[in-house]
């Protein structure tokens, strides 16, 4: 039976810790979040298996540990910055590795959808919406920000995060990115296409955390027999 360690302690931490118990085909060794985080550096147990839904600023203890155990890492955290993605990227050279802002299989096609719909309608003005409960850290949302890699995946147009004041005629290759907070919200994603007397939009809505626990277990079944690489939640599931 495969053993893992659970890096954080909320929310989705311990609901992806009950799922894994419940499925019967782990063994878990431990939950580490900030209280003993310093554990990951020397004294937690080698696990086969680390899963990460903690906060960027553990970062450096989960690489520690994956470097030390070789476990493989299915990660879920957000808010990283350019230099954290590439060092999680990196851990691909040691060990299998998956990270996604989002592992609900209905954003998995709604981002292919977006990069259909985007390729086919080049002249269409592009808004995304994220709308999240009011504890959510970080904005704009990291599955927003795999739908703006979705549909500009050469990084081309210009970006405008929310608008106020007397902004002027929208500019043609702008994508707007908004980001809604309120209540127990699990999540909202919308990609809208807007073109002359017609709009396309397609949206995901996530009713509760669950979907998002059920694909990072399955995710973590398939990684645990991959070679060492960095995967997305696409090459596992699709």
């Amino acid at each position: 039976m495969p053993s893992a360690v659970i890096i954080g302690g909320g929310r989705m931490g311990t609901l992806i810790k009950g799922a894994l118990l419940a499925d019967g085909d782990f063994e878990i060794l431990g939950t580490y979040d900030i209280g003993n985080a310093a554990e990951l550096y020397d004294t937690a147990p080698a696990a086969d298996l680390a899963v990460d839904f903690s906060h960027a600023a553990a970062l450096p203890g989960v690489l520690a540990y994956v470097g030390r155990t070789h476990a493989a890492l299915v990660s879920g955290t957000t808010g990283f910055s350019e230099d954290d993605r590439a060092a999680i990227t990196r851990l691909g050279e040691l060990v299998p590795v998956v990270h996604s802002s989002n592992y609900s299989l209905g954003v998995a096609v709604l981002r292919r959808l977006a990069a259909e719909a985007a390729a086919a309608l080049g002249d269409f003005d592009i808004e995304i919406v994220e709308t999240h409960h009011n504890q959510k850290a970080d904005a704009p949302s990291g599955t927003a920000k795999l739908l703006l890699e979705a549909v500009d995946p050469a990084g081309e147009r210009s970006v405008a995060h929310g608008r106020a004041g007397l902004v002027g005629a929208r500019p043609s290759r702008e994508i707007g990115m908004h980001a809604l907070r309120g209540g127990t919200v699990a999540g909202v994603h919308e990609v809208h296409f807007f073109g002359t007397d017609e709009e396309v939009a397609l949206t995901h809505r996530a009713t509760s955390r669950q979907i998002f626990v059920a694909g990072a277990v399955a995710a973590a079944k398939r990684l645990l027999g991959r070679r060492p690489g960095f995967y997305t939640f696409d090459d596992l599931m699709f």
